[in-house]
């Protein structure tokens, strides 16, 4: 059958039950995977002393979850087209669900670790099939709605997971945060049996058969486990002073370039890299790449910047951070209108725009004396430029691929934005690290003994010790500490100032980049031409 018919088939095929409740199991289904790859951040010590394991072996908890998770994803579109669709999603939540229990039943690290590998994978296929039933399920001229809806979980899990782990594990047992996803497993997979269907084209992709591609998948698995692993420990191993960051850097190099040209020339590849001749699609992958990693990197530096230095707690930090949920969530469903009245690329300018105004906004009020209602509002004017581009971006992959090419569109986006999330948690670290060091180098050549402003405070603080009954050597040393550590402090909040200028120099091109994006048809979702 031709592509022109299968579009057509697409056109007039429409689900037998309502979108909206479609929207919502898949969308329920999106959002607890997307939750845990957050909410376990704050429980590693926990599982770590009970499991007899080093704070070091703990982080592979969350490394072991997300290399799994990143290999399925670019993936899933073949996956979905050699199994049928609904029935690789059912087998997903299965997978997760299961591995939800075993998890929380782990009698040691190992096989933790080994359960978390299965839950990734698992977890690897939900986000982008539920985006890509959604973009099935709803007609242009709705479709922005329905990834609006996307967006909140996409957008809302990442915020509320570490703050939901850390009362869960606190308040009962770190096992818990597994054990939730049972109930939520059970039941969605129970909704999508029964209401979810696949649209006509994914049949007969399925008759027509899918060879497997044995030399891409190796590359794949290889390339990106090789990528993830060294994203999430190369802070922590000093880069390139380490020699296994520097094996995985090649290896994920040469794995990574060797597959694309592999799955450029192959006939029936696993990730069809041919789509990146769409200027548009390749756009809006970078795009949502860029957005990760801004999403992530002021997720990881406010809470980071409150607790380390201004000494809040982790609620307090959470309670700052949970203002800019509750306008995401408002924001959400105005964007999804507003995609059917403005062309996507003047909204996603405005919000890449809006992100750069923020973060740049963010280098003049972050200081060590900010009041919790100054975070508060910070963390508002951070998130008011996500909602304008999630929802968008996601349309604008879609324009010019396809309707038999959607599966592909939802893995390969989604693959982008998780590993953009990847590349900003390590950029930030290791941004803060270095530029920690740089200041503070910087800050020392001040704090000498002939310097008359550091011999005054250095006395005063000394006479203010030995007035408490401190000794007059032990005041002195102590005074130079308190001096020290003050010191330090102010290094690293230049240094966050420093990585926020980076991020709104990012936002920055980006918006640029939008101006340059094809036209859509705002009251019909998008042009689409078959391929």
């Amino acid at each position: 059958m031709s592509s022109a018919a299968v579009t057509l088939d697409q056109d007039v095929w429409r689900p037998k039950y309502n979108p909206w409740l479609i929207a919502v199991v898949v969308a329920l289904a999106a959002f607890m995977e997307v939750l845990d790859t957050s909410i376990a951040n704050v429980a590693l010590p926990y599982m770590a002393g009970n499991l007899g394991a080093s704070n070091d072996q703990s982080t592979w908890v969350l490394t072991s979850y997300l290399v799994s998770n990143a290999i399925i994803l670019p993936i899933s579109g073949w996956l979905a087209g050699a199994l049928g669709r609904k029935r690789f999603f059912m087998g997903c939540l299965t997978i997760f669900t299961v591995s939800s229990l075993l998890c929380g039943i782990a009698p040691s690290l190992g096989f933790l670790l080994l359960f978390r590998v299965l839950q990734g994978a698992g977890g690897g296929g939900l986000q982008p099939m539920a985006q890509a039933i959604l973009a099935d399920t709803f007609p242009p001229q709705q479709r922005g709605l329905a990834f609006a809806l996307y967006g909140i979980t996409a957008i809302m899990a990442p915020t509320i997971g570490p703050t939901l782990g850390g009362w869960i594990t606190f308040n009962y047992s770190w096992r818990w945060i597994f054990f939730i996803n049972l109930p939520v497993g059970v039941i969605t997979w129970f909704l999508v049996r029964r209401f979810v269907e696949d649209p006509p084209y994914l049949s007969k992709i399925k008759a027509a058969g899918v060879k497997l591609d044995y030399i891409g998948i190796a590359l794949l698995a290889l390339g990106v486990g090789a990528l993830q692993v060294l994203l999430d420990k190369g802070q922590e191993d000093d880069w390139f002073g380490s020699h296994f960051i520097t094996t995985l850097v090649i290896v994920s190099a040469v794995c990574l370039i060797s597959l694309v040209i592999w799955e450029w020339f192959h006939k029936t590849p696993i990730i069809d890299v041919r789509m990146f001749k769409s200027f548009n699609f390749a756009s809006s992958s970078l795009m949502m790449f860029t957005l990760g990693i801004l999403l992530f990197s002021a997720l990881v530096l406010m809470p980071q910047f409150l607790q380390t230095l201004v000494g809040y707690t982790s609620e307090l930090a959470g309670l700052a951070l949970s203002a800019g949920g509750l306008v995401l969530l408002i924001e959400m469903p105005i964007m999804g209108q507003l995609t059917t009245k403005i062309q996507a690329r003047y909204l996603i300018a405005f919000g890449w725009l809006a992100l750069s105004i923020a973060m740049f906004y963010s280098t003049k009020r972050i200081d060590l004396q900010i009041s919790f209602s100054a975070a508060t509002w910070l963390r508002i004017t951070q998130v008011i430029g996500l909602g304008f581009l999630f929802v968008p971006i996601t349309l604008v992959a879609y324009i010019g691929i396809a309707p038999e090419k959607n599966n592909a569109v939802a893995g390969i986006v989604n693959f982008m934005r998780n590993m953009g999330s990847s590349v900003g948690t390590s950029l930030v670290t290791t941004l803060i690290a270095r530029r920690s060091q740089f200041h503070q180098a910087r800050l020392v050549e001040h704090v000498r003994v002939d310097n008359p402003n550091f011999a005054n405070a250095a006395n005063g603080l000394a006479q203010h010790f030995a007035t408490a009954g401190v000794g007059k050597h032990e005041a002195q040393m102590v005074a130079y500490a308190r001096i020290y550590q003050s010191l330090q402090a102010q290094a690293a909040s230049l240094a966050y100032v420093d990585t926020f200028m980076v991020l709104s120099v990012g936002a920055a091109i980006m918006f640029f980049l939008a101006f340059v994006l094809k036209k859509n048809d705002p009251g019909g979702g998008g042009v689409r031409v078959a391929e």
